[in-house]
Parts: C-alpha cells; structure tokens; sequence
C-alpha cells in the first residue's frame, strides 16, 4: 500500500512523515490553497527519499515544469485542466492525473476518462467532489469496487485513521493520500494522527 501525506507546508510534518516511512509528499503550488507553499520552501524542506509530489491547478507546461526544477519535484500532480498535451510535455512518467469520479453519472463515463490521459500520465488519484482537494468530503467507495485503471491509482478525499480501512476493504486502490484527515489546522499535520492513518493503511486486511 504506497502512502501520500499531501499538504505539507513545515519541516516538522515531512519528519513525521519520514518517521512513518511515508512513500511520497505532496506540496502544494496553488495560492488560493490554504496549504499552499512557494517552490523555494518547498526546495527548503528535506524529504530525503519520499517521492516529492507538486500539486499543480492552473499552471501550463512551461511553468509546472521550471516549479518542479526549483522545487525538486518527482510527479507533477494535474489538479486543474491542464490538457492531455501539457501532461506529455511535462512528461507521461512524471505525471498523476486527479480525476473526479462524482463528475461521472455512470462507471463508463468515468472509465472513458481514465483511458483519454492513459497515454500521458503513470498514476491516477481519484478525489471527492468536483473539483479542488483538502475539503473532508469523501467518495462513495463501494462505487470505485473493482475499478481497474489502465495505471496505479491513490484514493483520497476525506481520509482519516477512523475510516481508512473501511475504505479499504470497499475498494482496492494501489495508495491513500492523507490531507485533512490529519491535521488540526490547514497545513498543520498532527503526527499522532499521522502515525495511527498510516498503521491503519498498511495493516494486513482480514
């Protein structure tokens, strides 16, 4: 089960992370986020071997590809409308495409998504809502049950130690992305509940 904290804005949060062994981080490069963060504090922020993960909204290709380089960023994470075309300029290795399955009214619809950026991205996270992130609002997961997206994918949206494994054992994602559900504050993770997401996250399904 990879493990995303995404959100982070302090050295103390990424050392939490580290401490739990953490797969990959997310830093946010969008203002109107009250988790966002400049490249150069996020280039300041050591994460040592966790995959970095820049959350990107409105930015084009050139752009998100000159935030990656100051910031050290692994995968651009395309959380705006950025095209098909701006995620292979960026690079189809080093992109996560967020897809919104409550934008679908059926499971053909959302599959016919998944398979237009197939070509132009390794991973899909698939968020609540209809658009943004962070929010608390969580998918209905019995409706992703045997979803089998042509790439890996991370279920976000809403998650927390007290329901993580509910979602687990109601669909199958390849990772959880934790945000809201582990803070006290926007931006703020709280490492208790940090520790006790992630345990319950990796804990061997009955």
């Amino acid at each position: 089960m990879i493990v995303k904290v995404c959100g982070l804005t302090r050295q103390q949060d990424a050392d939490a992370a580290m401490a739990q062994a953490v797969d990959m981080c997310g830093f946010i490069f969008h203002a109107a986020s009250p988790r966002a963060v400049t490249p150069e504090v996020a280039a300041g922020i050591d994460t040592r071997s966790m995959k970095r993960v820049g959350v990107f909204v409105m930015d084009d290709a050139e752009e998100i590809r000159r935030i990656m380089d100051v910031a050290r960023i692994d995968i651009a994470q395309l959380h705006g409308r950025q095209s098909p075309e701006c995620a292979a300029i960026v690079g189809p290795e080093r992109v996560m495409r967020v897809v919104w399955p409550d934008r679908h009214p059926h499971r053909a619809s959302l599959h016919t998504e998944l398979q237009r950026h197939a070509s132009t991205c390794s991973w899909y996270l698939l968020d609540a809502g209809f658009a943004g992130g962070g929010s608390g609002r969580r998918l209905e997961w019995m409706d992703l049950a045997g979803l089998r997206p042509p790439h890996p994918w991370m279920l976000a949206g809403g998650l927390r130690p007290d329901n993580v494994r509910r979602a687990l054992s109601q669909c199958a994602p390849d990772g959880v992305d934790f945000n809201s559900g582990i803070e006290t504050a926007p931006g703020l993770k709280d490492a208790a509940l940090m520790e006790a997401a992630v345990r319950a996250a990796r804990a061997p399904m009955p």
